[in-house]
């Protein structure tokens, strides 16, 4: 009856993508391929698929669905792509970056979450994902560069180290605005001129902090 249930709540959470205009094929599958329970705190395993965030260790949260597959839609990444994530909580969103592209770096601030985010890619068999505990502000510049960049929490300006690492034809996607205020998703296009940018939704992230965070 469980795995039933699951089935059920796993039809549901994918069709509830569609309904929100997630129509990316790609996408879609990537979504269904990673079992979203691995990634939340266990008490939380039934609300893993229901449309909202929820808190994970460190202060900091899992994107609701909807919000990782926009995210994950507007970056078009292709099967050739590297990407670069900055912030990678518990290693969902690179999950299901991992199944869309050829590599995926990710960067978190944590330890803690950056072990726990290791474990859970390493027991799912994402090898081509791989975490480094730094300072998401920094990127990875030896890596660079990338295809495709997603930063999961928000930035106060466009960070220029960021977008230096970002491939000609490259594209960025960030919430951008005031830790207190407001935020917007942003869509950014590295072109041999500069950057084009595009608004998309508003959002409400966690804030991007420069350096690695203090762990006792």
């Amino acid at each position: 009856m469980a795995e039933a249930d699951e089935s059920v709540g796993r039809m549901e959470f994918l069709l509830a993508l569609r309904q929100r205009g997630i129509f990316d094929q790609a996408v879609l599958r990537a979504m269904d391929q990673v079992p979203r329970e691995h990634f939340v705190d266990p008490h939380l395993t039934e609300q893993a698929y229901a449309d909202h965030a929820l808190p994970i260790a460190c202060g900091q949260t899992i994107s609701q669905p909807y919000v990782v597959a926009y995210m994950t839609e507007r970056l078009a990444v292709r099967p050739s792509h590297r990407v670069l994530e900055v912030g990678t909580g518990s290693g969902y969103q690179a999950a299901v970056l991992s199944r869309l592209a050829r590599e995926v770096v990710s960067i978190e601030r944590y330890r803690t979450l950056a072990d726990l985010a290791r474990g859970r890619l390493k027991t799912l068999g994402y090898d081509n994902a791989e975490v480094l505990v730094g300072d998401g502000l920094v990127g990875a510049p030896a890596r660079a560069p990338f295809d495709r960049i997603v930063v999961t929490a928000a930035a106060e300006t466009i960070p220029d180290a960021l977008t230096g690492q970002l491939a000609v034809g490259g594209i960025m996607v960030l919430p951008l605005g005031p830790h207190a205020g407001s935020q917007m998703l942003v869509k950014l296009t590295r072109t041999a001129e500069g950057l084009d940018r595009e608004d998309l939704i508003p959002v409400r992230f966690v804030p991007l902090l420069a350096g690695r965070a203090r762990e006792l």
